[in-house]
């Protein structure tokens, strides 16, 4: 704030609290230097919920004590760290490869924030629940199948074995045996089956992931499909 604004503040409060009020022409002028020294960077007011007048009065009403510059900067430096808390940067408009312009966006953003002429920007919550799924994006997994592309599946295919057979299984029409529980290595829907590792005195020295599910979960899947009943189609309107 200016002179002119931290004069109509210390007016402001002389209304408040007469103890603050100076008759003396000298020591009217020295308190006013004092107080526009140590809050010449704490604005009057701001678009976003500060306001030096609700600080001073909200301390006015809540303390015995005469009120003093350093009880207007401790509010503004709260309203500065919280602003700048709930704040999470965003991606700069300028050539990445401009470092100068890049900080200086930055910097700019953050000072406006912290200012209170710009509200904080937060980052968007990452959330898992259908009801919640942007309507776009469902609508472009639905259009292309994936959110992988074919190139980058096929590429990966060979180090995921047991997701590229299924996914090629899926694919001719043949059930998906990993939506069922392996009766033979016990392995739960959703994990690829698993086989023994036989050391020399015939005993089962651990277990390694297969690429192919054991037949009989193939045979519990095909089961499984065959008694879930299809989808009933309307007839086309003519």
């Amino acid at each position: 704030m200016d002179r002119r604004e931290t004069a109509a503040l210390l007016a402001y409060i002389g209304r408040l609290d007469p103890r603050t009020i100076r008759t003396d022409q000298g020591e009217a002028r020295d308190q006013l230097a004092q107080w526009h020294e140590l809050l010449g960077d704490v604005p009057m007011a701001t678009p976003h919920g500060w306001d030096a007048r609700a600080a001073a009065r909200q301390y006015i009403r809540t303390s015995p004590y005469q009120i003093l510059p350093a009880d207007m900067a401790r509010p503004w430096e709260s309203y500065r760290r919280d602003r700048l808390a709930r704040h999470s940067d965003p991606t700069p408009s300028v050539d990445p490869d401009d470092q100068a312009a890049w900080t200086a966006e930055l910097v700019g953003n953050r000072r406006a924030v912290a200012a209170g002429t710009a509200q904080p920007a937060q980052a968007r919550a990452i959330t898992s629940g259908r009801d919640e799924i942007d309507p776009r994006l469902e609508a472009r997994l639905r259009e292309i199948g994936s959110c992988i592309p074919a190139a980058a599946r096929a590429a990966l295919a060979p180090y995921r074995p047991a997701r590229a057979a299924r996914e090629a299984a899926v694919a001719q029409g043949m059930p998906d045996a990993l939506n069922v529980r392996c009766e033979w290595c016990l392995a739960q829907p959703g994990e690829p089956c698993r086989r023994r590792r036989i050391g020399p005195d015939d005993g089962v020295r651990g277990t390694a992931p297969r690429a192919t599910p054991h037949p009989g979960r193939l045979d519990s899947a095909a089961a499984q499909q065959a008694q879930t009943p299809e989808p009933i189609q309307k007839p086309a309107m003519a």
